[in-house]
């Protein structure tokens, strides 16, 4: 067979794979991936673990509160409000 230079193979079979597909690798925008020892491991998981949870309970919340029509009103005890309610009296 006939003997080519690596370079050229490399271009050659580059070039056969934009004839053949339009599919591109993504730009790599972080660092590559590393090894991790057991224990960063379980505490990035439990870390990640309560995260989506705490999520979790805030969208329940949400949805429950949408499901049930509760409308958080301003609370003023001592503002406007609670000037509306208080009788009026003549100063005769």
């Amino acid at each position: 067979g006939s003997l080519v230079p690596p370079e050229e193979r490399r271009l050659r079979d580059k070039k056969h794979l934009d004839d053949i597909t339009a599919a591109r690798l993504p730009p790599l925008h972080h660092s590559p991936a590393k090894l991790l020892s057991i224990e960063e491991s379980i505490a990035i998981q439990i870390q990640q673990k309560e995260a989506y949870e705490e999520m979790q309970a805030k969208l329940a919340a949400q949805k429950l509160a949408e499901r049930l029509n509760i409308k958080m009103l301003r609370f003023e005890p001592e503002g406007e409000a609670s000037m509306q309610y208080r009788e009026v009296r003549d100063e005769d």
